[in-house]
């Protein structure tokens, strides 16, 4: 049974702590907060200790970190995970900075430990679905593809550090990327690229990016600047030579000529964390596969730290682009 130490017991650490929950190769044994208080209603509910500190969770007998922490900390808690040899799970975005995150993958492949960035969309049924017809040119070869994500501001953060750019690096970094990162998986690096969007007080808000791989164009439009009580929507509509496979509006649905629309089933996995995701979707397979690749002693395939530095890195240009550099 592999052993992990979370820290940071607000949203994203509440999901994490449903997975842990629902797997038998794991244990949550320990979460570590800044506020006491957090903390303390977190470790009651889900059954795990109460660390002193940071420093006393790494130094403690686990096996994993999970860092649940604001992205401008991914950084620095990452590498102190991993020179106490610990592996590594951390949340997306990678970090900040490319240097941050070339500090992150140098310290833990120094200390031999894994590290993971929770990229779930890769793992998010749906969308695998979406890669084995993509793959597989069940439906033909991949004309065009769109992909959103947005929302109302997620107004719900600690001490609201999501608002501050210097923390979070707005809407596109933190929201947005997810689409970027899928992408990437889906297709490889883009022949081109341009990015137009809107800033406001919390930075990068809202960006419209369209990409070219080969023939395939790739269209993706995220953002958090919508009013309160906006709904939050993830959607995809993917155009093939023979068909599309759309979610929008609806459940995941194969369309193709000459037959009735074909919907997959997909199970549902409650959660309780909170938040605008009602299952765990992505969570549970993305923290499954990190468990049972760090249990197996096998290399991560799915996600590794250099294809998360690269969904970081054209994130970062698409900002450049929006703000006209």
């Amino acid at each position: 049974m592999l052993r992990v130490g979370l820290v940071g017991c607000g949203f994203m650490g509440r999901m994490h702590a449903n997975v842990y929950g629902a797997l038998d190769t794991v244990e949550l044994v320990a979460a570590y907060d800044k506020d006491v208080q957090i903390m303390s209603d977190y470790c009651a509910q889900f059954g795990c200790a109460r660390a002193e500190s940071f420093e006393s969770l790494v130094d403690s007998e686990i096996d994993i970190v999970d860092i649940c922490l604001p992205t401008h900390e991914h950084s620095r808690f990452t590498c102190q995970a991993a020179r106490a040899k610990k592996h590594v799970f951390c949340e997306k975005p990678m970090a900040l900075t490319l240097e941050q995150a070339d500090d992150m993958t140098r310290t833990c492949r120094e200390s031999g430990v894994k590290l993971m960035i929770g990229h779930c969309i890769r793992f998010w049924p749906e969308y695998v679905h979406l890669k084995q017809v993509v793959d597989s040119k069940s439906l033909g070869r991949l004309l065009s593809l769109n992909l959103t994500r947005y929302g109302q501001f997620p107004s719900w953060s600690a001490d609201n550090w999501l608002a501050d750019e210097s923390k979070a690096g707005g809407g596109v970094l933190d929201m947005h990327i997810h689409d970027t990162d899928f992408a990437h998986f889906l297709l490889g690096e883009p022949d081109s690229m341009v990015s137009v969007g809107t800033i406001d007080h919390t930075g990068p808000a809202q960006v419209f990016t369209t990409m070219k791989f080969g023939e395939t164009v790739v269209h993706t439009e995220g953002g958090w600047n919508l009013p309160t009580h906006t709904p939050f929507k993830m959607t995809f509509r993917a155009i093939f030579e023979r068909g599309a496979a759309i979610m929008e509006g609806g459940p995941y649905t194969i369309y193709e000529p000459g037959k009735e629309p074909h919907v997959p089933h997909f199970e549902k996995l409650a959660a309780s964390g909170g938040g605008n995701i009602s299952d765990l979707g992505g969570y549970y397979h993305e923290i499954k596969y990190f468990v049972d690749q760090v249990k197996s002693g096998r290399e991560l395939e799915t996600v590794t730290p250099e294809s998360s530095r690269q969904s970081l890195a054209t994130t970062l240009r698409e900002i450049a682009m929006i703000k006209g550099g």
